[in-house]
């Protein structure tokens, strides 16, 4: 998402990983047509679910919702995947329960549970989205992107300390865990302060990794928002490794600073 957009990371970014643990649950390939019918195998029949499957890549959200409530059986990754399409309608209520439905059958689906917790994320009950994606990763510790999305989830809580160590947990398991892109069209409801901490708090994580360009990059977004001041990036030790960067001295020079 920060390769199309990097003005626009913050909560509601916790949908990308939401879209990419549908992408688990889903064995197709993308399609190379432009029709969802000829995605799936031309030799036989293809059941609800694999074209319901081909509609959500082509972001036929309300096509796919019917399509999958054709399905024979209410299968656990069913009723996940209509939560999935239902939350890219943005209709929170249905997306909610679908997901619970998929969890009464299989509790300990670690995408099923980060999902719910995107819903809770999106209508800020952020205790409700914690315990969720604290839930998932009990059962996969080492899944990059719930750790990003509890990172998310922490910093918008104002809890920088919990949120920039669980960014780092995120990017040392997946250095490329910020940059994932998965083309949704989603709007940003977060706050600027949100918006700026997020960043601020990435940067800090990609200095502290080593990943110097991609801090400058950061910072730059951070300073834009106003939630840091280059005296206070001065004033932070993480970012003493940047101070020989030209890069780095040039956005110094940006916000007039020497």
């Amino acid at each position: 998402m920060f390769r199309v957009n990097k003005y626009c990371w913050a909560l509601v970014a916790l949908l990308t990983s939401m879209f990419g643990a549908f992408a688990q649950t889903n064995n197709e390939t993308s399609p190379s047509d432009t029709s969802p019918e000829t995605s799936v195998t031309r030799a036989q029949q293809p059941t609800p679910e694999q074209l319901g499957d081909a509609l959500m890549l082509h972001q036929r959200y309300q096509a796919a919702i019917e399509t999958y409530k054709r399905c024979p059986n209410g299968s656990a990754i069913v009723l996940n995947k209509l939560g999935i399409a239902y939350q890219m309608l943005f209709n929170t209520e249905e997306a909610m329960k679908y997901y619970k439905a998929s969890l009464h059958i299989d509790p300990n689906n670690e995408h099923v549970l980060n999902n719910l917790g995107t819903v809770y994320d999106s209508l800020r009950q952020y205790v409700a989205a914690e315990r969720m994606y604290r839930k998932a990763l009990k059962i996969n510790p080492k899944s990059a992107l719930i750790q990003r999305n509890l990172g998310t989830n922490l910093l918008a809580q104002r809890k920088y300390s919990k949120g920039w160590e669980a960014y780092q947990t995120a990017l040392a398991i997946d250095p490329d865990v910020f940059e994932h892109d998965t083309h949704l069209r989603i709007g940003n409801p977060a706050s600027t302060q949100d918006r700026g901490a997020i960043n601020y708090y990435m940067a800090k994580s990609y200095a502290h990794a080593g990943m110097k360009d991609r801090a400058i990059e950061y910072l730059r977004v951070a300073l834009n928002e106003g939630f840091t001041t280059p005296k206070k990036l001065n004033a932070d030790s993480e970012f003493a490794s940047l101070r020989g960067i030209p890069a780095y001295q040039q956005l110094l020079a940006d916000q007039g600073t020497p």
